[in-house]
C-alpha cells in the first residue's frame, strides 16, 4: 500500500426538470451562433421546428443545451444540437398528449410547477447575486487570507522504502548505511507504487502524511536517512531531501477555486440574511427544534495546490 497524503484542503432526472424549459425565463436568454458573428434582431430567436404548428424556437433549444449539455458533451455540435431539437420536438409531442389526458389539471402536477417556479426564481436570484459579488478586490482579499494560513508551514521532500516486515526494513537499513544509494534501493524493493521514482514523495506536509510516518519525517535533516518506522502501511526508511517554508500557490493557479468561493460565500450569506429578516414558522415540531434552511455550501477557501511530487 502506499503513504498517500492525508489532504483536508449537484442532476437530477430529467424527468423532474422538464417542466423547467418552457418556463418564461427561457426567452430572456441571448442566442448566439456558432459562428460568432452579430444576430439580427429578427434571427435572434428564430423558430427551429413546428411540431402540429407549435413553435420550437433558438431560445428553447439554448435552454435545452444548458440543461442537458453536460450529458451530450462527447458529441460533435452538429450530432449535439440534432439531439437537443430531437429532444424538444418529442417534448411537444408528449406534452400535447399529456395535455389530452388532463394531466396538467392535477393538484400534484400543479404542486410540482409552484415548486419548479419557485426553485428556477431562487436559482436565478442567487446566480445574480454571487456573479455581483465576484469583483478582483473580494478575489485578492480571499487569496490573502488564505496564503496567511500558509506562511510559515513547513513542508518537506522525501523519498521512503515501504516493505512489510521489520525484518527487511532492517536489512535494507544496513545495505544503507554501507553506502547503498537510497533510489535504486527503492526501485528494487519497496512496494509502494511509487518505487519507480525512487520512492520520491515530493513536498508534503505534516498533515498530509500519517502521524507516525510525519513525525520522523520533520524530526530529520536534509541527506539523512530515518531507521525502521512503522505504520498502518508497513515499515518504512525514509529519507529527506529537502526542508522549506511552504509556497503558497500563485493566484492564477487557485483563481477558479477562489472565484466559486466568492460566489458560494455571497450566495450562502444572502440566503442568511433573507432568512433573518423572513418570520418562519415549523408547525411540525417545537420552535426550538426546527433545523436550519439549507443554503449554499461555502467552503473554506483554498489554501494550498495539491502536493506535487
Amino acid at each position: 500500500m502506499t503513504v498517500s497524503p492525508n489532504r483536508t484542503a449537484s442532476h437530477t432526472g430529467l424527468g423532474a426538470r422538464l417542466g423547467l424549459l418552457t418556463s418564461a425565463a427561457a426567452i430572456c436568454l441571448t442566442v448566439v451562433l456558432s459562428t460568432g458573428q452579430p444576430l439580427r434582431a429578427q434571427d435572434a430567436n428564430a423558430v427551429i421546428a413546428k411540431v402540429n404548428g407549435a413553435e420550437i424556437r433558438q431560445s428553447d433549444l439554448t435552454v435545452a443545451e444548458e440543461e442537458l449539455g453536460p450529458s451530450l458533451q462527447q458529441m460533435d455540435p452538429a450530432t449535439r444540437r440534432d439531439n437537443l431539437i430531437a429532444f424538444l420536438i418529442d417534448m411537444k409531442i408528449v406534452a400535447k398528449a399529456a395535455e389530452a389526458k388532463k394531466i396538467g389539471d392535477s393538484a400534484e402536477f400543479k404542486q410540482k410547477i409552484a415548486f419548479a417556479r419557485d426553485r428556477l426564481l431562487m436559482d436565478s436570484l442567487l446566480a445574480t447575486e454571487g456573479k455581483a459579488a465576484v469583483t478582483d478586490e473580494a478575489m485578492k482579499k480571499v487569496y490573502e487570507d488564505a496564503t496567511k494560513q500558509v506562511s510559515g508551514e513547513k513542508e518537506v521532500r522525501a523519498r521512503h522504502i515501504l516493505v512489510p516486515t521489520e525484518e527487511e526494513a532492517k536489512a535494507i537499513k544496513a545495505e544503507l548505511d554501507k553506502g547503498a544509494d537510497f533510489a535504486k534501493l527503492a526501485k528494487e524493493k519497496s512496494k509502494d507504487p511509487g518505487a519507480a521514482d525512487g520512492g520520491d514523495l515530493g513536498f508534503f506536509t505534516k498533515e498530509q502524511m500519517v502521524p507516525e510516518f510525519s513525525a520522523v519525517a520533520f524530526a530529520l535533516e536534509p541527506g539523512k536517512i530515518s531507521d525502521p518506522v512503522k505504520s498502518q502501511f508497513g515499515w518504512h526508511i525514509i529519507k529527506v531531501e529537502e526542508a522549506r517554508d511552504r509556497k503558497p500557490p500563485d493566484f492564477e493557479q487557485v483563481k477558479g477555486q477562489i472565484q466559486n468561493f466568492v460566489i458560494r460565500k455571497a450566495q450562502a450569506d444572502y440566503v442568511t440574511k433573507l432568512r433573518t429578516e423572513a418570520k418562519v414558522e415549523r408547525t411540525d415540531k417545537p420552535a426550538d427544534a426546527a433545523a436550519p434552511a439549507a443554503t449554499p455550501d461555502a467552503k473554506a477557501a483554498p489554501a494550498a495546490p495539491a502536493k506535487k511530487k
